[in-house]
């Protein structure tokens, strides 16, 4: 099944590289090209997409603004010049983010994610495990063992007793894969076991010998999921 992709940025350059990339991936397919977020929504309106190749940084709209105001987003590939973008990009739960010039390695390293994101989402909640990858070597991991999952740059740290596994992932990727009724994010960084949380401290959950925040944002979902487990 082919992943239908959009292309907004205002940069011909950008939409030059982007569309001989597309092209060069048997599994996606370019629906079109936008120059600003205007004509993203009316093609949006148009035709499904799966995914955004989406710019930061446009005149009047920024990609930001404008991936934050849809409804129902498709997942997203942010494209930036900028390395400070990535953390705004993380937030919206983008996919991943791709910073200018890029190579065609990394750009399908991307592509990849959102390949493993659509896999991911088709498993049932019900999951006793996942396998994560790190160092070469795929790691066979009870997800009732995972006390909590941390965003670390490019890499997500995957908190057991006494450790953790570093997997070159992206958090959205790894936090789809848990048990929805036994995992719950807490920040935008953090997503925690709920069964194995020891106390909670004004914006910080104590889980074993480790301390991690609770957002602003997500505390008030964080504390209705409390009362229904």
């Amino acid at each position: 099944m082919k992943i239908r992709c959009l292309i907004i940025d205002d940069e011909p350059s950008s939409q030059s590289v982007l569309e001989n990339f597309i092209e060069n991936v048997d599994f996606l397919e370019l629906s079109g090209i936008c120059n600003n977020a205007i004509e993203a929504l009316k093609e949006l309106n148009k035709n499904h997409i799966d995914l955004l190749f989406l710019d930061i940084n446009m005149p009047k709209i920024s990609g930001l603004t404008f991936y934050k105001s849809l409804q129902n987003p498709p997942d997203v590939i942010f494209t930036t010049a900028y390395s400070q973008h990535a953390i705004d990009g993380f937030e919206v739960n983008a996919t991943d983010y791709l910073l200018k010039p890029f190579s065609f390695d990394r750009f399908f390293t991307a592509v990849n994610k959102v390949v493993e994101k659509k896999h991911s989402n088709n498993k049932t909640n019900n999951i006793d495990y996942i396998l994560i990858k790190a160092n070469k070597i795929t790691h066979k991991i009870t997800t009732n063992d995972i006390l909590f999952i941390e965003a670390y740059g490019d890499y997500v740290k995957v908190h057991i007793e006494d450790k953790f596994i570093l997997t070159n992932s992206t958090f959205t990727n790894i936090f789809n894969q848990l048990p929805k009724n036994l995992f719950f994010r807490t920040h935008k960084s953090f997503a925690v076991n709920l069964d194995k949380i020891d106390t909670i401290n004004g914006n910080r959950i104590s889980i074993s010998k480790h301390l991690v925040p609770i957002g602003q944002k997500f505390k008030s979902e964080f504390l209705k999921s409390l009362n229904k487990s």
